[in-house]
């Protein structure tokens, strides 16, 4: 029986808040998650440096879903490894490694509707040309369901968890039930103070399956999240922590479901509100952030309780 692995996070700096990566110090190590394009030179290769190991030996690239921040450094990890490590992702969320204009066009049918910046599609450009260190065409495609071998009897099983995104998943390294989720687990949201998820009824019944059937004893979380009273969780959380987590966002979810519900009812109203056409949610939650901030949870979430109704 292999023993339990040690698992670190990786720091790499970014805008307000930063980005994690996690290794996973099997005999093939892995790095879930990658940052961004310059991510992997300037917060993994010190950090992993520091432990007394090398980017070259990292074997497995294991990506929790599409967005930016989580994959724009994989191809940059992949040619630090010289080309030795394998990518993975699930394969809803794969389009998003393939292609720069993909991330774009996402931008473009769901948040630009409502944000109306006639700068909009070419800041996105920009951005995606920028943070997203190369187009690839990933090793692995997941379904859910695998189980990947990390040598020596390490093991991680993939979970499908959709909800965040449709391709978002959760590893699991077997034996020690440490569950890596990325972005999955929104709590109360991160900088924005919103949670963000593109199919609410997903990401409900994804939380629920995390809390009652997977039951992390660890919980890897993408960002420091926060609570309802605005102080952030760690990345890291023991299992009580991990039920916590759980439970508080199935209650935001709810929260944030019944207003939107509500609003939907009364029927979208274009206003003047920058919360526009979502105003009431604002106003019955008591959220006072701004929506214009990217990624716009506000937006992705409201319009996909818009697009359920």
């Amino acid at each position: 029986m292999a023993h339990d692995v040690d698992i670190h996070p990786l720091w790499s700096p970014w805008g307000r808040f930063g980005l994690y990566s996690f290794f996973i110090d099997a005999p093939e190590p892995a790095v879930v998650d990658t940052g961004i394009a310059s991510s992997p030179a300037e917060g993994m290769v010190p950090a992993l440096e520091k432990l007394g190991r090398s980017i070259e030996e990292v074997r497995w690239i294991l990506l929790t879903h599409g967005h930016i921040d989580h994959l724009g450094g994989a191809h940059a990890l992949w040619e630090l490894t010289g080309r030795r490590a394998q990518v993975v992702i699930h394969r809803a969320d794969a389009h998003l490694l393939r292609s720069r204009r993909a991330h774009v066009q996402q931008y473009l049918d769901v948040r630009q509707q409502y944000l109306n910046d006639p700068d909009g599609e070419a800041g996105q450009t920009r951005t995606a040309e920028a943070v997203i260190s190369g187009e690839m065409e990933p090793h692995v495609l997941l379904e859910g369901g695998e189980t990947l071998s990390l040598g020596g009897g390490v093991t991680v099983s993939v979970h499908h968890i959709p909800g965040h995104t449709a391709g978002s998943v959760a590893y699991a390294v077997d034996g020690q039930r440490s569950v890596f989720v990325g972005d999955a687990v929104q709590i109360h949201g991160a900088a924005n103070g919103f949670p963000g998820y593109e199919d609410p009824v997903a990401y409900r019944e994804s939380l629920r399956r995390l809390r009652d059937e997977i039951r992390p004893r660890e919980l890897y979380l993408g960002h420091p999240y926060r609570s309802a009273d605005g102080k952030p969780y760690d990345v890291r959380l023991d299992e009580e922590g991990a039920r916590r987590a759980l439970d508080e966002s199935l209650d935001i979810e709810a929260g944030v479901g019944a207003a939107a519900g509500r609003c939907l009812c009364a029927g979208l109203t274009e206003t003047d509100s920058v919360y526009s056409p979502f105003a009431p949610v604002a106003e019955e939650l008591g959220y006072e952030g701004d929506p214009r901030l990217e990624p716009s949870p506000f937006f992705t979430t409201l319009h996909g309780y818009r697009a359920r109704a």
